[in-house]
């Protein structure tokens, strides 16, 4: 494995340094995302054996990456919104991120766009957002004020003090619960953010977030409004060569502390004895034993499937498939002739509804006939990711889950993938049909069989309270004692940052059993 390897400064400090030292045991990771190399990563530059386990013929799970005509398309995460959490990875395996991977800045964040022709920038400078909420709402200016230093609290109590603790035991929710009721967790983020903002498009502007989580705005506990302030903090990045050069730079750092990597690896069951994980074996025959058993997979194929042989999978399976599941995705991907320069990096397009949309899209039963869109132009921060001159996109539209929709992506898609191109070509991208030079699209069922997901769903288990921290499936099962989990269906949730977290929380109980 090769990566792109840069020597600009980190952005940020490690907040803490990891630990090292031999120690017998093996492991098997199952699943290259972002959660299973960060926790490949942790175990081998700890002394544990690992190997890591790839389905597919490149690494990074949704963060996987599409190239074609000179065209790079990320086809997954492309925000980084803690890359002290990446830097700590690098600092426990002894190295320097600096030296496999440049994060670049985003500015602004996000430019947040409403079809009344309305924009905001939503930038980390609190006097170019101060300037633009008193264009639009001078009461709102105040109030946003207030809700930062609400985001501040949350972030400080939610994400830094539980963020990478696993909640293995109830009482370790009513340890939490206090502070969890202090700071109203029981309400939504939108009910939360309209506590303080007066104005719609404001509320929206500083409500949208949670849906980079698989969160439904409505629904999903306002202690989501933590990434607002996590933003504020550390600011967005980008990785220079796309987020999957920071993907190769991560196997990069795995491979040269001694970890092993398969790839075209498609795991078919989690092997048992009794009460104890004792390897995997593959669709091909071949088996990798192991002490232990991580799976970075989705938790409803893990257990229905991978332990579909066992009792405990079993049960797990049926308990898990009666639980809310986030949202599916469509996104196309595309290569223009011709670069757009008047898009940012990260543009959101808000339909004509708001509210009524979410609902449609999070408990309809058929495809709604608007949609709110999130659009990626990476060649405005890093042109390197289409050929001189060309712009690479991509565009993606939260869509209904398989479990609630029964649509038929092979017919839909297509007809729905011109529709996105007909709006932002008459709103957004002049040209786009006539400089079209590759398009691909991704649909809920390539969700379902490229990636095992549930239902298709993009985001695992929908972030409501009732399914976060202990709710949410535990970090180590209960039953398998030396089985692992972490990725977007764990404690603390979706997004990079709390894949990352879920792989330092797993990482923390592993080598806290070697301690005791």
């Amino acid at each position: 494995m090769t990566a792109h390897s840069t020597a600009a400064p980190s952005p940020v400090p490690a907040r803490a340094a990891g630990r090292a030292g031999a120690d017998p045991r093996t492991a098997v990771v199952i699943g290259s995302g972002f959660g299973g190399l960060s926790l490949a990563i942790r175990l081998q530059a700890a002394g544990i054996q690992t190997t890591l386990l790839e389905k597919r013929d490149k690494p990074g799970g949704r963060a996987y990456v599409y190239e074609d005509q000179g065209f790079v398309f990320d086809a997954g995460p492309t925000v980084i919104t803690d890359p002290t959490a990446l830097v700590e990875l690098w600092t426990a395996a002894g190295r320097r991120m600096e030296d496999y991977v440049e994060l670049l800045p985003v500015s602004p964040f996000y430019r947040l766009c409403w079809e009344d022709g309305y924009a905001f920038d939503y930038a980390n400078d609190q006097d170019e957002l101060d300037r633009q909420i008193l264009a639009k709402n001078p009461a709102d200016v105040e109030g946003y004020r207030r809700f930062l230093a609400y985001s501040r609290e949350v972030f400080r109590e939610g994400y830094l003090k539980l963020g990478t603790v696993p909640f293995l035991h109830f009482r370790d929710m009513i340890r939490a619960g206090p502070q969890l009721a202090k700071l109203q967790a029981w309400r939504s983020v939108y009910a939360k953010v309209a506590e303080f903002i007066e104005d719609e498009q404001l509320r929206q502007a500083f409500s949208f977030h949670s849906l980079l989580v698989g969160g439904n705005p409505f629904a999903t506990s306002s202690i989501y409004a933590l990434i607002h302030a996590l933003e504020r903090e550390w600011g967005v990045w980008f990785p220079k060569g796309g987020t999957g050069a920071l993907v190769r730079g991560m196997m990069k750092l795995f491979e040269d502390i001694g970890g092993r990597v398969e790839l075209n690896a498609e795991v078919a069951e989690i092997e048992t004895a009794g009460e104890r994980a004792t390897g995997v074996r593959t669709h091909d025959g071949r088996r990798f034993a192991g002490d232990l058993v991580a799976s970075n997979a989705d938790i409803v194929h893990t257990y229905e499937t991978l332990l579909g042989a066992t009792t405990r999978g079993t049960k797990e399976a049926r308990r898990l498939k009666s639980k809310r599941f986030s949202m599916s995705l469509f996104v196309i991907y595309f290569g223009l002739k011709r670069h757009q320069p008047q898009l940012r990096h990260h543009t959101v397009l808000f339909g004509a509804r708001y509210r009524a949309l979410i609902d449609e899209i999070f408990k309809g039963k058929e495809l709604a006939g608007d949609f709110s869109l999130y659009l990626h132009s990476p060649c405005a921060t890093d042109p390197s990711l289409a050929p001189e001159g060309m712009g690479s996109y991509y565009v993606l539209s939260p869509v209904p889950h398989l479990g609630n929709a029964d649509i038929d992506w092979t017919v839909e898609g297509p007809k729905y993938r011109d529709r996105i191109f007909d709006y932002l070509e008459e709103r957004y991208m002049p040209g786009l049909k006539a400089d079209l030079v590759t398009s691909r699209i991704f649909t809920p069922l390539d969700f379902q069989s490229e990636l095992n997901a549930h239902h298709g769903s993009a985001f695992s288990l929908d972030p409501v309270l009732t399914q976060s921290a202990w709710f949410r499936t535990h970090n180590r099962d209960r039953a398998i004692d030396n089985l692992f989990f972490v990725g977007a269906g764990t404690h603390p949730g979706a997004g990079v940052p709390g894949v990352v977290g879920s792989a330092k929380a797993t990482a923390g109980l592993i080598l806290g059993e070697r301690a005791a």
